[in-house]
């Protein structure tokens, strides 16, 4: 089998339960912070539009994750936009014109559809790392599903190469550097934590040894 052949296959098995992770956090701890229901709903609505894309392409096996993450990425946002507050009306109404302009690409002509696409993962990421990099300590976002985003996003990446499939080349290329800033973040909050932690204990101590004494 050729090694490219594999590739959809393995995004497919990393897209699946991609937003797995970040559902489970939420429901755990309902910590929000550092999330954006913007990001999750057009993740929602631009892999509705790719599942579009790769079924008039005849991309079969890619069917899988961009149905996956639609419904997925769908049910986190509408799980975030339910709370109050999360999402503005104005925000509303340009999510709701980019879910038009989709459905008018997609109507009138594949290669207008993927050229749309081309620009869609930027504007899906954009509300995801500013959200999180100006929120000071983003507790909310799960490392797992970043890990999931940049491996399937790899995949795409070389997929979208062999085939001279610009949209997928741009679809990868941008995953791979938003997955990596999200983690670069998720992780510094993770290392601010374990040494708030350390000052915590370590001003304890010297009450200890007091009491002892």
């Amino acid at each position: 089998m050729d090694v490219i052949t594999v590739l959809p296959v393995l995004a497919a098995g990393f897209a699946v339960p991609q937003f797995v992770p970040q559902i489970t956090k939420l429901r755990r701890t309902d910590d929000t912070a550092g999330l954006s229901p913007s990001w999750a709903l057009l993740t929602g609505i631009n892999n509705t539009a790719w599942f579009g894309y790769f079924a008039a392409s005849r991309y079969w096996l890619a069917l899988i994750p961009s149905s996956s993450a639609a419904l997925l990425g769908g049910y986190l946002g509408f799980s975030l936009s339910r709370r109050p507050g999360a999402v503005g009306r104005g925000t509303w109404a340009l999510i709701g014109v980019w879910a038009l302009l989709l459905g008018a690409a997609a109507a009138v002509d594949r290669r207008l559809l993927g050229a749309l696409l081309t620009a869609a993962f930027l504007v899906q990421i954009v509300p995801a790392v500013s959200t999180a990099y100006r929120t000071r300590l983003p507790t909310g976002i799960a490392q797992g599903t970043w890990l999931l985003i940049l491996a399937e996003t790899s995949c795409w990446a070389l997929f979208g190469t062999a085939k001279s499939d610009l949209p997928l080349m741009v679809l990868g290329a941008s995953g791979v550097i938003s997955a990596l800033l999200m983690l670069n973040r998720a992780r510094s909050v993770s290392s601010s934590t374990d040494l708030s932690a350390m000052s915590a204990v370590d001003r304890c101590s010297p009450r200890q040894d007091a009491g002892q004494r």
